[in-house]
């Protein structure tokens, strides 16, 4: 499959396999479009995507993609380091949201098979992209394994700047309807408080007595009675052992999901209300709840928020990111 965008450039597939269980993957933003997993004799579709990748061309929901260079919300699209102020692309009022309208995931990639189940994008960021200083050299290796996948992210710099990716797929565990019956369990304690913009604001709380409380498995329907929806970074326990799954997730099908991460914490969004997207797979409409996010990355907004982690990297320490998922049936 071949598409010329407007830009002239070709916007191509590689669908990587073992056994039953297949990705197709986007060289336009690294896109996860598709990822089935054999259940009952079906092929399940678990993540939410487009029937036709001509629409990732042009659409705002970041499906299955990677997305920086900076993930998640920068306020005021600005941030200061060793008194100089770099002032970004804004995208979202004026602040900036996952790297900005020409942040990871609306770019075309290089994409390179690595045998039947594994596949490598690149990515040169040249200075100033998005207002980020220095070039940053992306790449991501996707290699599926049995049930599970691994994303493996790295970046390389030429100058201190900041750097933090997340993988950006909507779960859907049943293949279809919402995700209100889903069943999760994270070891996260603690949530970082946000103002009404969605900028955090260097308070984190714990998630004790709240609907962020996902430490017993619970449902997204019983930590959100009201179903206004859940788009907040959850902080994972300090002590935990990274080499244990930091979230599960069951629907109601039997089909179940875990994730291993080397991240401080995660985006968690249930798309309550995400509008209607059309054209989906199997020719499906998505409504609002059609998937949840769960997104590992360094904390939102680090760049300006000195007890935070910090987000820099530099020729030395470059970028790394490991991200492991397993999604298969009971």
């Amino acid at each position: 499959m071949t598409v010329i965008s407007d830009c002239g450039q070709a916007l191509r597939e590689a669908t990587i396999r073992d056994g039953d269980v297949s990705l197709s993957i986007l060289n336009y933003g690294a896109t996860t479009r598709d990822w089935r997993v054999p259940l009952n004799g079906l092929r399940v579709p678990v993540v939410l995507g487009y029937e036709d990748p001509a629409r990732y061309l042009n659409c705002s929901t970041y499906f299955g993609a990677i997305a920086g260079r900076v993930s998640n919300r920068i306020g005021g699209a600005v941030y200061s380091l060793n008194g100089q102020t770099h002032q970004l692309s804004p995208n979202e009022g004026a602040n900036q949201l996952h790297g900005g309208p020409a942040g990871l995931s609306k770019v075309f990639w290089d994409i390179e098979p690595d045998g039947a189940s594994a596949v490598r994008l690149s990515y040169t960021s040249p200075a100033g992209e998005g207002g980020f200083p220095g070039h940053a050299k992306f790449t991501v290796d996707i290699r599926l394994n049995g049930a599970g996948v691994t994303y493996d992210m790295r970046a390389e710099v030429d100058c201190v700047t900041p750097i933090s990716l997340t993988q950006h797929n909507y779960y859907n565990l049943a293949g279809c309807g919402s995700i209100w019956k889903h069943q999760m369990r994270c070891a996260a304690d603690r949530v970082l408080e946000m103002d009404d913009e969605g900028i955090t604001t260097g308070h984190i709380a714990p998630v004790d007595g709240t609907h962020f409380d996902f430490r017993k498995k619970r449902s997204f329907a019983e930590a959100d009675s009201a179903r206004l929806g859940i788009d907040h970074n959850l902080v994972f326990e300090a002590d935990r052992n990274i080499r244990e799954a930091i979230a599960t997730v069951e629907a109601p099908n039997g089909m179940g999901l875990k994730i291993w991460s080397d991240q401080p914490g995660a985006q968690l969004y249930t798309a309550a209300q995400m509008a209607p997207q059309s054209d989906g797979l199997e020719g499906q409409t998505y409504g609002p709840a059609g998937g949840f996010c769960f997104e590992p990355q360094g904390f939102p907004n680090a760049v300006n928020i000195p007890s935070f982690p910090s987000v820099m990297v530099s020729p030395e320490m470059p970028y790394t990111q490991k991200l492991q998922i397993e999604i298969k049936g009971s």
